[in-house]
């Protein structure tokens, strides 16, 4: 699993978060927040009602650390600014949802690509020390666009090492799957029909990798601490069956297959096999290193990591960690979403619940 470090680096930090006003920005927000006395954190989000919302979730002696930036990634002057004096940048900003990316396909280039690009050439000349990209599961052997961009977007970051000689910037990229009860995801989807005695299946084969957003936010801090410039980091987490989460919300539900959704996987998969022999094992993750970086590669070796078999690949369906429908159970009961509290009690959880 994931440990949260001292994050020493954070205290007297600026750092910037794109997109900061969704699930992972908010949670870095309080993380670092929580994490340091003096970091301060610019919120940089297009979206004024949610930085509105965001704001009313913290104290005054925190706001004093907080700032938020009203932006767009698209526009590259309004980075530019945003980035004056600034020391770290965590990239979150993008178009996600994947069937609205095969209806507008130019929308999402323009902010996960060409909104990529913005950022990368703001940080290299506002002399930002380190950039951490978030990515996703789709970017690895990706089939729909979503995936295609998002992958477009790993590999400006990794390659934007070669441009950053002078300026001294380093670039990451953090790599995980879908987020626990996130919005959209499957917990709070089966959470709401649990009580209709049926809990709708796409295929009974299909597994997920399990990772909450806590630990998601410790990964990013992690790299941003580690990273070297050039890795994409994928944590080790816990694979669970889509099946199995059924049972768990509802024993007694039926389970209709519905079939696999369009530009769906039947598993997911972070490190595709092709990028296995680039792999370097580095205890609670996986770190990828560019194809002949062999610098990097010697790097990781002397501080004790191990590189990966040549025929590696990390997916859901072949990892060697899998939760037990106990665990399973009290995680669920663990989650603040508005739907965890009727189920809980119906199911004697409640005790679980923050």
């Amino acid at each position: 699993m994931i440990e949260q470090q001292e994050w020493s680096f954070l205290e007297g930090a600026r750092l910037l978060i794109t997109g900061g006003t969704g699930s992972l920005g908010k949670q870095l927000a309080r993380t670092i927040l929580d994490a340091s006395t003096e970091a301060r954190i610019i919120i940089f989000s297009r979206d004024e009602y949610k930085q509105y919302h965001m704001q009313a979730l913290y104290t005054q002696e925190e706001l004093r650390r907080l700032r938020f930036f009203l932006g767009d990634v698209r526009d590259q002057q309004r980075l530019y600014r945003a980035m004056h004096g600034v020391d770290y940048v965590i990239h979150t900003a993008a178009l996600k949802h994947v069937p609205a990316a095969e209806y507008n396909p130019f929308e999402f280039v323009k902010t996960n690509v060409l909104g990529a690009e913005n950022v990368i050439n703001a940080c290299l000349d506002a002399g930002v020390r380190k950039v951490v990209a978030l990515s996703t599961d789709k970017a690895a052997n990706p089939i729909n666009l979503y995936g295609a961009t998002k992958l477009c977007s790993d590999k400006i970051f990794t390659a934007a090492n070669s441009y950053s000689a002078g300026s001294g910037t380093r670039f990451s990229v953090v790599r995980y799957g879908n987020v626990v009860g996130s919005r959209g995801s499957v917990i709070p989807f089966f959470l709401s029909k649990w009580r209709t005695g049926s809990l709708p299946i796409t295929d009974p084969r299909m597994t997920r990798f399990w990772i909450k957003l806590e630990q998601g936010a410790s990964l990013v801090l992690n790299a941003l601490e580690r990273m070297q410039g050039g890795e994409i980091w994928v944590p080790k987490i816990p694979s669970m069956k889509v099946v199995d989460l059924a049972r768990v919300i509802s024993p007694d539900a039926e389970q209709p297959i519905v079939g696999i959704r369009a530009g769906e996987k039947l598993h997911e998969c972070m490190v595709p096999i092709d990028d296995g022999r680039y792999t370097m094992d580095v205890g609670t993750a996986y770190t990828i290193l560019p194809a002949g970086n062999q610098k990097l590669r010697s790097f990781y070796e002397k501080q004790g990591s191990t590189a990966c078999p040549e025929d590696f690949e990390y997916r859901s369906d072949k990892n060697h960690i899998w939760l037990s429908e106990e665990q399973l159970a009290s995680m669920i009961a663990g989650l603040s979403l508005p739907e965890v509290r009727g189920w809980a009690q119906q199911r004697g959880f409640l005790q679980e619940v923050h």
